[in-house]
């Protein structure tokens, strides 16, 4: 308990300084929580918005890593469904749209074909579904619709057309409740794509195995040449967006990590330059060189626990605050992993360790009798 109480007061003298340095190490920490947990949270949502449709494979054109970039013959699906093995197949298009009137950039527009199963699993709040009739309605998800400030009934400009709100509607996933559904046809005819699909959603034969599902694929891919079947979480995980977020996410971190530890490592180095006769003393009272490079190490170790406490507080904060933020509702969720939160910290920890180890060794290499001879202003 002494000891631990020396290693305090050891912080308390020079407040500033530890101050900076546990500042220094927070915002590290809060790069890593919150732009990591951004950019797994983007994944995880689109992989959710696939999975809670009980989607096995996921059919494009190969060599395309973006939905809008893949175009397929709508027929194709017929022959996808002919298949031993397919519950059910799904041709969709997907397109982005700015509403630069509404500060609403890159909003998703979803074709899905009338009276699809995707509709049945949407929660509507508000008005109906979309039948075959509705050449001129759409369907908000309700965070589009709050942030437009449109209800049942109201018209939205899109593709220099004006269209009829039938239905608002809330789904589990963040992607849903910020997009745009027309029919299949339609988005077709405004996009000038006839009969093309960004791609197939392939649902396997209920309770079928990975062996199953891994023979469906083959017979998926050997029906056109440069096909790409993926399972859901590879088709996620290729997406070049996500890919990017992901490389940017850690890069910027990785900046911050490295800014990080050279605080610890200055601050640490600076404590020992101070300190030199006092290791002396400490050296020649009979205190080991271990006791001294553990002591040095446990202060770095207390200024990287208290800036991993305060970035994780920050960085889990950080993500649901922006997700009310108007421009970034529908693409940011509120939520940071545990497993990211107990990463940043582990982080913050190997930096404080990383950035005292030199320090450390130098002050327990302190001869006692050279040390005490020094003298400092």
């Amino acid at each position: 308990m002494w000891f631990l109480t020396l290693v305090i007061k050891n912080l308390f003298r020079r407040r500033q300084r530890s101050l900076l340095t546990t500042l220094g190490i927070a915002l590290a920490v809060t790069a890593v929580v919150s732009l990591v947990g951004i950019s797994n949270g983007f994944e995880q949502s689109y992989f959710d918005l696939y999975a809670q449709r009980g989607i096995d494979l996921v059919v494009q054109r190969s060599g395309r890593s973006e939905q809008l970039a893949s175009g397929l013959d709508q027929r194709l699906g017929e022959r996808i469904r002919r298949l031993p093995g397919v519950r059910e197949v799904i041709g969709g298009m997907v397109d982005v749209v700015s509403l630069e009137e509404a500060d609403q950039m890159m909003v998703i527009v979803n074709g899905w074909p009338a009276e699809c199963p995707l509709f049945d699993r949407l929660t509507f709040l508000s008005g109906r579904s979309l039948t075959s009739s509705d050449r001129r309605g759409v369907l908000l998800g309700k965070v589009l619709a709050g942030n437009l400030d449109k209800r049942v009934g109201d018209s939205i400009e899109l593709y220099g057309r004006a269209f009829k709100v039938v239905g608002i509607f809330e789904s589990h996933n963040v992607y849903d409740n910020g997009a745009v559904v027309m029919l299949l046809d339609v988005l077709q005819k405004e996009t000038d794509r006839a009969g093309e699909v960004s791609g197939f959603t392939v649902e396997a034969e209920p309770g079928a195995p990975k062996q199953a599902i891994d023979e469906l694929k083959g017979r998926i891919e050997r029906l056109e040449p440069r096909l790409s079947v993926l399972s859901t979480a590879d088709f996620v995980s290729s997406i070049a967006q996500i890919r990017a977020a992901r490389a940017m996410a850690w890069l910027t971190s990785t900046v911050a990590l490295v800014l990080g530890g050279i605080g610890v490592l200055n601050t640490m180095a600076m404590s020992v330059f101070e300190r030199t006769q006092e290791f002396g003393v400490l050296r020649a009272v009979g205190w080991r060189r271990g006791r001294i490079l553990t002591m040095i190490l446990s202060e770095a170790l207390l200024l990287a626990l208290f800036g991993a406490l305060l970035g994780s507080v920050a960085g889990v904060a950080m993500p649901l605050v922006l997700s009310h933020v108007r421009s970034a509702a529908g693409v940011i969720e509120g939520r940071v992993s545990p497993a990211i939160v107990v990463k940043g910290i582990a982080i913050a920890l190997s930096m404080g360790v990383v950035g005292a180890i030199y320090p450390a060794y130098l002050a327990a290499s302190l001869r006692p009798v050279e040390a005490m001879r020094q003298r400092y202003a």
